[in-house]
């Protein structure tokens, strides 16, 4: 996964609470958000299951892509996400 920046999409045990975050490393980010190591917004609602994610070489690329999700409605992210996993399975790295 060395060389790439990934957008992702995480939500809680019944999918109600939608986070969009990007990294260099995304193993070692979602296991932060799963042990709940960092203050915030996934710590308070326990925002842990990795739905969705995408892989881009170029960090500009990677912050504006997530720029523009955070910017969609609801039902287009959630539309988003079962393009690609339509039963919204946690996906493991």
């Amino acid at each position: 996964m060395n060389g790439y920046y990934y957008v992702y999409i995480l939500t809680n045990w019944n999918d109600r609470v939608m986070y969009i975050g990007v990294t260099n490393d995304l193993k070692r980010r979602i296991s932060e958000h799963r042990l709940e190591t960092v203050e915030g917004f996934t710590r308070k609602y326990h925002v842990h299951k990795l739905v969705y994610y995408e892989a881009m070489t170029d960090i500009r690329d990677a912050i504006a892509r997530e720029k523009e999700l955070k910017g969609w409605t609801r039902a287009k992210k959630n539309a988003l996400v079962m393009e690609k996993n339509p039963g919204f399975e946690e996906i493991r790295l």
